[in-house]
């Protein structure tokens, strides 16, 4: 995994920093206080619009929303920094916590890698998958005053632990990874006038092949983060702004590194949107 990781890392950090080797140090140099360092926090609510996960080609194929207690809404946050370069090349680091927690009675029998799980049992489910990502971004229309367009690439660090759990402790199982997944990235800007703008913002990657969905084995998996927002300007330091997000990927797929119990097949996919408010804190430039 170790080799994987830093496999990834050098394709990335070779395609995201082609731009910015031509003509950055340049432009650094001839203005090295040119830089800006922004802090962006958000706070809303997630909403489950379907999620389905299985563990072992005999496990049951189960549905979150309707048996494993996610229809409600649930808390969420992001936050990230931000620095700018000559108005032109962007590093963000991203930290995306999302954890859902539910309690629910089984309505049918379950079978959670070869353990089955009676009709009629309290479960515990817990769904943790919190993730880190580092972003490198290039704007492509820098003299525009009305748009802004930039194109780059990602690295996320998927951090998940599965769990099922009686609520009387007889009964339990957990599937915990941990890995890399590279991804695209883009985003532009309207400016509507000096004070409100409107922008998009996509990260996202389809990866059937092991090298780059950081599995030892050929797993399919996708993820997309793709959001709308509509932001305004308070201050020259201060930002406020109204995000819509949808959220989803997942994977499928036989792992050998599983100790078991189980033969290692895992299936998950999720989609999920969130409705946050934000605000942007930009310090002086430096």
């Amino acid at each position: 995994m170790t080799k994987k990781i830093i496999y990834i890392l050098l394709i990335l950090v070779t395609i995201s920093t082609t731009g910015f080797s031509q003509n950055a140090a340049v432009e650094f140099s001839a203005n090295d206080k040119n830089l800006k360092f922004r802090g962006v926090a958000e706070l809303g609510f997630l909403a489950v619009l379907s999620h389905r996960v299985q563990f072992g080609k005999s496990g049951t194929y189960i549905n979150y929303v309707s048996e494993g207690g996610q229809d409600v809404l649930f808390p969420v946050s992001r936050l990230s920094l931000e620095l700018e370069i000559n108005e032109k090349h962007t590093v963000t680091l991203l930290y995306q916590p999302l954890r859902l927690e539910t309690t629910a009675l089984l309505k049918r029998d379950l079978i959670i890698d070869e353990l089955a799980f009676p009709a009629n049992t309290g479960v515990n489910f817990l769904y943790n998958f919190p993730f880190y990502r580092l972003s490198y971004t290039k704007e492509l229309m820098p003299e525009n005053e009305k748009i802004d367009f930039a194109l780059g690439a990602s690295l996320q660090i998927r951090n998940a632990t599965i769990s099922f759990e009686s609520t009387n402790g007889s009964l339990f199982r957990s599937n915990r990874d941990i890995g890399p997944v590279p991804a695209l990235k883009f985003r532009t800007r309207y400016h509507l006038n000096d004070v409100t703008y409107t922008e998009i913002e996509a990260d996202g990657f389809y990866a059937p092949i092991s090298y780059l969905n950081g599995s030892d084995n050929e797993v399919v998996g996708a993820i997309l983060d793709a959001s709308l927002r509509q932001g305004i300007k308070v201050t020259d330091e201060v930002g406020a702004f109204l995000n819509l997000r949808y959220l989803g990927g997942g994977a499928v797929g036989s792992s050998d590194d599983d100790p078991g119990p189980g033969d290692g097949y895992v299936k998950n996919w999720l989609h999920f949107m969130t409705v946050t408010c934000g605000f942007i804190y930009e310090f002086p430039s430096f």
